[in-house]
């Protein structure tokens, strides 16, 4: 059952300090693109993924072609693809032990997202965390 008590869910943005945003653009009018640039803003890590852009830039973070290529450890994995797309993300997620998975706002699978949760991943569902940080609360972090 994916994560819909906001005690949890701002837990899980409190614990999360290393974000990769699948589905990453370097287009300003893309929602990803103001997500992204927020999360910065709010001291996360974040790593842009995008296969149609690997090797660029966005917000100074180099773009990589897939979870597996990024190398080091993920908290959390969040997901701006259609649903249908979704699970192949979710599956890279599982696969390079990131800790939680997040489908943005309108991606909604609910069979990735049992399999997210069989690997012992938590799961937040058709939010945003743009939206949840400010409404929960979540402070700040200072950069490591």
């Amino acid at each position: 059952m994916p994560l819909t008590d906001p005690a949890a869910i701002k837990t899980l943005l409190e614990e999360t300090h290393t974000i990769a945003m699948v589905g990453a653009s370097d287009r300003p009018d893309r929602a990803s693109y103001g997500v992204m640039a927020f999360l910065q803003r709010h001291g996360y890590r974040v790593l842009p993924v995008n296969p149609q852009i690997t090797g660029e830039h966005v917000h100074g973070e180099y773009v990589w072609r897939d979870l597996a290529q990024i190398g080091e450890p993920i908290d959390l994995v969040d997901i701006f693809r259609r649903p249908e797309a979704a699970g192949a993300a979710v599956d890279e997620a599982i696969a390079v032990g990131a800790k939680a998975v997040w489908m943005q706002l309108g991606v909604i699978n609910e069979a990735a997202a049992a399999r997210a949760e069989a690997a012992c991943l938590k799961v937040v569902m058709d939010r945003c965390p743009k939206i949840d940080i400010p409404r929960l609360g979540v402070a700040r972090r200072e950069p490591a």
